[in-house]
């Protein structure tokens, strides 16, 4: 399974950003899908996460601001970033949970300023 991330970059805070990700694996053989993140120095975290039936889950920091959603037809998932704070800076993981294992991808750089 492979997974491509698109949308990083550099953002004044407060401002907003749109991540997706695409998975070369199938809806119906996904379970779920999600983001991590890794800031320099620190472990890495679950930003959000949404399951093939739309459940979705999201670490404290960004409830309320991020959004995740899924678009099944095409296998990718979508990470709505608002009101972003210096604090999200970090790289951002896609991963996917599905019938043969879990996968990451490469890895996208959002950096927020101050």
């Amino acid at each position: 399974v492979q997974l491509q991330a698109f949308g990083g970059g550099l953002v004044q805070a407060g401002g907003s950003l749109r991540l997706s990700c695409a998975s070369s694996e199938s809806h119906s053989s996904t379970y779920i899908m999600g983001w991590h993140r890794q800031a320099p120095g620190k472990q890495r975290d679950l930003v959000a996460m949404i399951s093939n039936v739309g459940t979705t889950n999201y670490g404290d920091s960004v409830k309320g601001r991020f959004t995740i959603s899924r678009d099944n037809a095409n296998n990718t998932v979508y990470l709505q970033m608002n009101s972003l704070k210096p604090e999200d800076t970090a790289v951002y993981f896609c991963y996917a949970w599905t019938k043969t294992g879990n996968y990451w991808g490469q890895g996208t750089l959002v950096t927020v300023s101050s």
